[in-house]
């Protein structure tokens, strides 16, 4: 067996990757798939869609490789995290759209669970902030909202599943109700330090336990797919939520190692080893992954901390979004891949200081009344500095994420792996190691999300030996070491600060 099929299922497009033993991308397919506004802030899809589309790509790749089935290894499953399918459990179809991660229909919800006190119990038992982002609320609400389902899933006819769940139980012909540990810690109903469904969370969210999966390992042989599907049976042996599958990918295997991802908005996540670090900066704790135990001495396959790890995350809203505004708002440049010569033209902003609170303040102000600002220009101010300005904006932020982290946790961030779309400038990141005063490692292969998953897969199958072999095949593309001296950066992170106070509280009535 000479490949790990690695299906990476995200909020625009279901994809397959084809990886080989070196890590190296052997074959890719790709599939949009339909994005649902029912009213403003309701974004939903079609789990049948998605499920055809993923099916469908998985197909072509293998196709593309003219690739009998029997030569994959294993499958590994990565995925958008906290959108939420409820399906029947005899006929395997959803009782209505999946209602997404983006999806807002459940802030009242929260409104009211935090007016009764609820917000502090909830992230110490799950490490999350209390919001409609993750799962608990959204399946709630299809519970009590689509006609019978309350009364069928207490009967025990219902399944619910975050997309991962969905896509085991159809690629195993609905022999597997499972999720992983990683994408279980979104949903506002796992306790991260038991490893459980907690009792107390599903009686405050009103959830029956028949309707929860098994949580399993993420790095474990779970099941095989249908026959009918590939020809043969495909062992499933690797699931873990796309950031968390990347920060895995990117081989940050012990404390302090972090990756950031550079896509619309920003993720950053760091390795916080065996403990789950509550977060006084309102970032997350979650789970990293799990591993089954099983390559260690004594391993019993048994589901634990000792066999996985934590991590703290934060989020940017506002990060290759910000280079589309310049792009289609401020039509400055005809194409972002022009922005980083722009931006070069100039040796610095002059001051200038964008911050990009189009939406609000992610990590770590959560400030839903903050609003864009553009301080700092003069008469001698060209596009060239705003455009600069913009690039800074994004290491600025990450800068701060990352400042709360070391707060938090207490490990000083050693050098920063980096992946995502934005992560091919170099002009930021090089300012991103200028401040934050560590280098900036972009790898070789930047399908981190993917490889992640295929890692996972790929361990828990004997496809690569171990920790060790993975992290071997981590290799460097370029290396970013920071330029700026302490007091430039010190001085730089100071006048931001001021400008993010500017942006504050603008649209509070």
């Amino acid at each position: 067996m000479e490949y790990i099929l690695s299906l990476d299922q995200g909020t625009t497009s279901s994809r397959a990757i084809l990886f080989d033993r070196s890590g190296s991308v052997a074959a890719s397919a790709q599939k949009e798939f339909t994005q649902i506004f029912p009213q403003p802030g309701w974004v939903e899809h079609d789990a049948t869609e998605i499920w055809r589309s993923q099916y469908a790509v998985a197909l072509e790749a293998l196709k593309k490789l003219s690739l009998n089935a029997a030569r994959i290894a294993a499958i590994g499953i990565t995925n958008q995290r906290e959108t939420t399918v409820l399906w029947d459990r005899k006929t395997g179809e959803p009782l209505a759209n999946a209602i997404v991660w983006q999806d807002r229909r459940t802030a009242a919800r929260c409104d009211v669970l935090r007016a009764k006190g609820k917000a502090a119990l909830i992230q110490r038992k799950t490490g999350l902030v209390l919001d409609a982002y993750f799962s608990g609320t959204k399946l709630e609400w299809l519970l009590d909202n689509v006609p019978g389902a309350r009364a069928r899933a207490d009967a025990g006819e219902l399944a619910f599943g975050t997309i991962d769940s969905w896509l085991i139980w159809k690629l195993t012909g609905g022999r597997l109700h499972v999720t992983d540990a990683s994408n279980a810690s979104r949903t506002l109903l796992f306790n991260i330090r038991t490893l459980k469904w907690d009792d107390e969370l599903l009686a405050l969210f009103n959830i029956p336990a028949s309707v929860l999966p098994q949580v399993v390992p993420s790095s474990q042989m779970l099941g095989e797919t249908d026959p009918a599907l590939f020809g043969v049976p495909i062992r499933i042996a690797g699931v873990a939520g796309d950031q968390q599958a990347a920060t895995f990918g990117q081989a940050c295997f012990s404390p302090g190692m972090a990756k950031n991802t550079y896509g619309t908005g920003c993720f950053m996540l760091m390795n916080t080893g065996r403990a789950a670090v509550p977060s006084r900066h309102k970032l997350l704790s979650t789970v990293a992954w799990v591993g089954s135990g099983r390559d260690k001495p004594g391993g019993d396959g048994a589901m634990s901390a000792a066999n996985g790890c934590y991590a703290l995350e934060g989020s940017v809203f506002m990060a290759g979004a910000t280079i589309q505004w310049l792009r289609d708002g401020l039509q400055m440049i005809q194409s972002a891949d022009e922005v980083e010569q722009l931006a070069s033209s100039v040796a610095d902003t002059q001051d200038v200081y964008l911050v990009p609170a189009f939406a609000g303040l992610g990590t770590p102000h959560w400030d839903s009344y903050a609003r864009a600002a553009l301080v700092g220009m003069t008469r001698g101010t060209a596009r060239a500095h705003i455009a600069r300005a913009a690039l800074e904006s994004i290491a600025l932020q990450s800068a701060d994420v990352f400042g709360a982290m070391a707060s938090d946790s207490g490990i000083a961030l050693r050098e920063l792996r980096v992946d995502g779309g934005a992560s091919r400038n170099n002009l930021l990141m090089q300012m991103q190691a200028d401040l934050l005063g560590v280098p900036v490692v972009r790898p070789k292969v930047t399908e981190t999300t993917a490889l992640g998953a295929a890692y996972l897969a790929g361990l828990a199958t004997g496809f690569w030996s171990g920790a060790d072999e993975v992290a071997a095949q981590w290799a460097v593309d370029r290396r970013f070491e920071p330029q700026l001296k302490a007091s430039g950066r010190s001085e730089k992170l100071s006048r931001w600060r001021q400008a993010v106070d500017r942006s504050r509280g603008w649209a509070e009535k």
